[in-house]
């Protein structure tokens, strides 16, 4: 867990945490509580916008699968509770989870807010090209789609506050590869940057964003963590339908990551937190120059 915890102290001023542990236990313990937002079609992952968690990370409306299907058995969306999260340094999951009253549960309800897209047709696709951006990057240069023209790169959403081992930490983690094939690498991929782009721009600020890749050893030749105007990001989400909200004091997303060639037009996109490194990899190789 030593990795999780240094991720939290980040410069992220959080107020202690209520947690237990015991030595030589990789698990870590958070009691909390939120409100059922949503679950998956088979029910085996319920929504959640929990609280915060103090010390741990802000609030969230994100997917978690409970140790026991059986505790979530009769739950329904907008049912307030409280459960226990555990988090490992690969996974996390939920249980002890008990329905509660509405107003023990300290969350905003949420704005009812229209799809990304009402035509599927504005949502990139795979041979689309890029759209434009202007950024910050995380020595506060600009950074703009044309600063990558004659290069692929890989481009992927985070942000700095998740602590959760297989959401953003799983992603930056995998940029951390990348960047170590890109640098052993030839051809196109010796070629290849790599963008991270926060989803948390309000909190990340450039100077958080250097803490942040100084851990995961970002070479700023190589990869750029970006942040910037809300509504430049906005776009960028929308245009990958990441979900992003941060109203209340919530944040919830999705996540993405694709590959865009050297010419702007988006080769590959890989939804969710599956994807290997190894596979970006063997795909612009493939790919070639």
């Amino acid at each position: 867990m030593q990795k999780i915890a240094l991720m939290t102290c980040l410069g992220l001023a959080l107020l202690g945490c209520e947690r237990s542990s015991s030595p030589g236990n990789a698990t870590e313990y958070y009691e909390t509580r939120g409100v059922v937002r949503g679950f998956s079609p088979d029910r085996q992952t319920i929504e959640i916008q929990h609280e915060n968690i103090p010390g741990f990370m802000p609030s969230m409306t994100m997917p978690c699968i409970a140790h026991n299907s059986r505790e979530i058995a009769g739950l329904k969306v907008g049912d307030a509770i409280s459960f226990r999260m555990a988090v490992t340094q690969k996974d996390f999951w939920i249980d002890r989870v008990k329905k509660i009253r509405r107003e023990e549960v300290h969350v905003t309800e949420p704005k009812s807010t229209p799809a990304i897209s009402a035509n599927d047709g504005d949502r990139l696709k795979e041979g689309d090209q890029m759209p434009f951006f202007n950024l910050t990057n995380q020595n506060g240069q600009p950074v703009s789609l044309n600063t990558f023209h004659g290069q692929p790169f890989v481009l992927t959403f985070v942000f700095t506050r998740c602590p959760l081992p297989n959401f953003c930490p799983l992603m930056s983690s995998n940029f951390d590869e990348l960047e170590t094939g890109i640098k052993t690498g030839s051809g196109a991929l010796a070629k290849t940057r790599l963008l991270s782009v926060t989803l948390d721009p309000e909190f990340d600020t450039p100077e958080i964003l250097k803490k942040y890749g100084a851990y995961y050893n970002a070479d700023p030749e190589v990869w750029t963590l970006a942040t910037g105007d809300k509504k430049e990001i906005d776009v960028l989400t929308r245009a990958f339908s990441v979900y992003r909200q941060t109203k209340g004091g919530t944040i919830s997303h999705g996540l993405a990551t694709a590959l865009i060639d050297k010419d702007g037009k988006i080769e590959k996109i890989w939804r969710g937190n599956t994807w290997k490194p190894g596979e970006v990899m063997e795909e612009i190789n493939q790919r070639g120059e």
